[in-house]
């Protein structure tokens, strides 16, 4: 027997380690993971928490969540998104630099959410920065503050405070980015190819009646955000990597058809990297109804047959992650009495279903549990050089999900614990149930309980 000084033991005849699924005792002392053995190496007398043949997985790692307060708190909070992420198995968080009012796009900014979200967090949460036109020289103070890299769009991104960069605006901001040795994350989309879309569409249609098309349905928001806004973008995006040396990461793919750039890019050891979100994964443009705001979401979510390649490069690591993309809002916003499409607020709520979502869409698919451990786990915490997360390793934080993947749940919002009940993915029937998720060792969340006063910690890139 193996002697690992533990205070306690989590065990399962599925656990996800080493990149393999295989029956073992995790070991845990004060907060971190002290030793992986067999199953049955336990000290006599440890206290045991006994899975049996639920998965035991690392802690969700979910590097794209708009948690938007203090100033749209209304919309998320940071007591509402982290308890739904407990819930999710979703151990840490990185909060995007907008929606919040002021937008973290400074130091005194950073500083401002930090105070909102004090007492506040169940799981452990880092912070990402903002690029908008003029804030290079505000970039060293953020990131000296805990910043672990900076986020910006080339395309208006919906909310005044946050503004789209343009090529001059990066090329001011990378060489600085490139000093402090952080990523670029980027909301790839063109404005160019967007505009003439939107005025190909508003145009009357030759040999029609004239009428303009329909708002309430899907295909008329879909035709104003074409592929090649993507695509055009993320070809900026890596022409730019590779002048500046800067890792770039694009933030939520949805067009196939820029694959073959990123594949390029990659066989030439450009620092580059690609998430993917699970709504993109699980919908198709054809099944959305008309008027079924709850879909919005930008870039948009396309074709079926864009789906299955999406689903393909993930498998084979042309894609390297899965975060949500957690973007909620007021119901109100999305006005679901109209039903328009071209107005609607874009954004869809999922933090607390990632985890099962993306499980529902892999298992389908005949992806393993230790496939579906790097897109949500590993991969985002190397973005974010968070090296205490994302896997169960001696020296890594004790940070576990105890999920059952063959159980089946009906998604009802009114369950989830998101500021709003509003989501696409009412309904529809999923696979994996969180029965507990641990935080540095200690059980945050457990199915059918309270929960517990929040434990989370503010994350630097240090740790």
């Amino acid at each position: 027997m193996t002697a690992v000084a533990s205070e306690f033991v989590v065990r399962s005849r599925r656990v996800v380690v080493d990149e393999q699924t295989r029956p073992a005792a995790v070991h845990i002392r004060s907060g971190t993971v002290v030793g992986v053995t067999d199953f049955e190496d336990v000290p006599g007398g440890c206290p045991i928490d006994e899975a049996g043949d639920a998965v035991v997985m690392p802690g969700v790692v979910d590097t794209h969540v708009h948690v938007n307060e203090p100033g749209r708190t209304g919309w998320e909070g940071f007591d509402t998104a982290t308890r739904a992420a407990a819930a999710g198995g979703v151990t840490t968080i990185v909060d995007m630099p907008l929606n919040s009012i002021p937008a973290t796009t400074s130091a005194a900014a950073l500083e401002a959410k930090r105070r909102a979200a004090e007492g506040q967090c169940f799981v452990d949460v880092g912070f990402w920065g903002g690029v908008v036109p003029g804030n290079a020289s505000e970039l060293p103070g953020l990131a000296a503050a805990g910043a672990l890299g900076f986020k910006c769009f080339l395309v208006p991104s919906g909310v005044d405070e946050f503004e789209a960069v343009t090529e001059a605006d990066l090329r001011i901001a990378l060489p600085v980015l490139a000093r402090l040795g952080v990523p670029l994350l980027v909301h790839a989309e063109l404005p160019g190819p967007i505009e003439k879309a939107s005025r190909q569409l508003a145009a009357p249609i030759a040999g029609a009646s004239g009428d303009a098309p329909d708002p309430r349905r899907y295909a008329t928001y879909l035709a104003t955000r074409p592929t090649q806004a993507e695509n055009d973008a993320i070809a900026l995006s890596i022409a730019l990597c590779r002048e500046y040396g800067v890792r770039t990461h694009i933030v939520h793919l949805s067009s196939a058809a820029a694959l073959p750039l990123l594949i390029d890019a990659f066989a030439s050891h450009c620092p580059i990297t690609v998430e993917t979100c699970p709504h993109y994964l699980t919908f198709a443009a054809g099944d959305i109804a008309d008027g079924a705001t709850a879909f919005k979401c930008a870039p948009p979510i396309r074709e079926r047959e864009n789906r299955e390649s999406l689903w393909a490069a993930l498998a084979g690591g042309r894609i390297q992650m899965v975060a949500s993309d957690h973007s909620p809002s007021p119901p109100a916003l999305k006005q679901l009495g109209s039903g328009n499409f071209l107005t609607a607020w874009g954004g869809i709520s999922s933090l607390q279903i990632s985890l099962a979502a993306t499980w529902t869409g892999a298992s389908a698919r005949g992806w393993s549990l230790t496939q579906l451990a790097g897109w949500l786990c590993r991969a985002p915490s190397r973005l974010a050089g968070l090296e205490r997360k994302g896997a169960i390793e001696v020296g890594r934080d004790a940070d576990l999900v105890v999920w059952d993947p063959e159980r089946e749940f009906t998604v009802a919002g009114r369950s989830l614990l998101h500021r709003h009940a509003l989501t696409p993915y009412e309904g529809g029937v999923l696979r994996g149930v969180v029965e507990r998720t641990y935080l540095r060792g200690q059980r945050i969340y457990q199915r059918g309980q309270p929960m517990r006063a929040p434990a989370g910690r503010f994350l630097t890139r240090s740790g």
